[in-house]
């Protein structure tokens, strides 16, 4: 309670470079995409991808990807930015949505590979796991701009689950407390990175484009619930936009594994061979 007090909420901000402020949203999403790319790298030459063509492709992604999200945002919360039109740039203070970010990227991995002739999905599997990682990390951001948070709660009842004091005081939001729903999505993530990491050199359990797609529903589905936790959702009349995405990606996930599944010669992700359904 003393440290509660004394200490107060985390101060946004990492560091001051004369008249600019770094602020530790964009420093730890900085750092969630450069250990994204380090592991992708190391995966890539495994899966005999040239490095090179990872760091081009983030030269492309990353800014489509940050300017997707920021757009996506605004879109629906458009109500508010038509009158404050000089705030729409302003993504230093939050206001990117990680399904935005996604869209953007995707877009850009299919006209990458295609240029590049290098094979999409296997391209994609390299990604997934280390993506879900990223978003994990940069939910973090979140905790620091004090955002991404669910219904008032007692300090009671954050207590009895055991957080770190950090977190509890944190979520001291407005005079009340807030459920963390950053970090049950930020565990979500990291759990879904271990297990991806975990399985996807198992010979013979994924064939190409598997390990994205489950990714895909990992994410989604967990997004789902934590989305309907949260009192900040992005809306569309009375639907919380992210809950209906969550469950066409999942949906469209499974269906498309299935399908997959049942096709003929389907390139495998590990050995490069073909399984053949008989």
């Amino acid at each position: 309670m003393a440290f509660t007090s004394l200490v107060g909420a985390l101060n946004p901000i990492a560091l001051h470079l004369g008249p600019i402020e770094v602020h530790w949203y964009g420093v730890i999403i900085t750092t969630g995409v450069f250990i994204a790319l380090w592991l992708s790298v190391r995966e890539a030459r495994r899966r005999q991808i040239n490095p090179d063509d990872l760091y081009d492709f983030l030269l492309w992604a990353l800014p489509v990807a940050l300017i997707s999200a920021r757009i996506y945002y605004v879109v629906f919360q458009w109500s508010y930015y038509q009158h404050h039109l000089d705030q729409i740039i302003a993504i230093w203070d939050g206001g990117i949505a990680i399904y935005g970010s996604l869209i953007g990227a995707i877009i850009v991995v299919i006209l990458f590979t295609r240029w590049r002739k290098i094979p999409t999905f296997l391209f994609l599997d390299v990604l997934a796991p280390t993506v879900i990682m990223a978003q994990g990390i940069g939910r973090w951001g979140n905790f620091m701009n004090q955002e991404a948070f669910g219904k008032i709660t007692t300090l009671a009842h954050l207590q009895a689950l055991h957080l770190p004091q950090f977190i509890i005081t944190q979520m001291d939001i407005g005079g009340v407390y807030r459920t963390p729903t950053f970090l049950y999505e930020s565990v979500w993530d990291i759990a879904g990175f271990i297990f991806l990491l975990a399985t996807r050199h198992i010979k013979g359990l994924y064939l190409r484009g598997e390990v994205f797609f489950i990714y895909v529903a990992w994410y989604a589905f967990g997004r789902f619930f934590v989305e309907g936790m949260r009192t900040d959702s992005l809306m569309l009349g009375p639907a919380r936009v992210s809950q209906w995405l969550s469950v066409v990606l999942f949906v469209g996930a499974w269906v498309w594994l299935i399908i997959r599944r049942r096709q003929h010669n389907v390139p495998s992700y590990l050995s490069g061979m073909t399984v053949t359904k008989k």
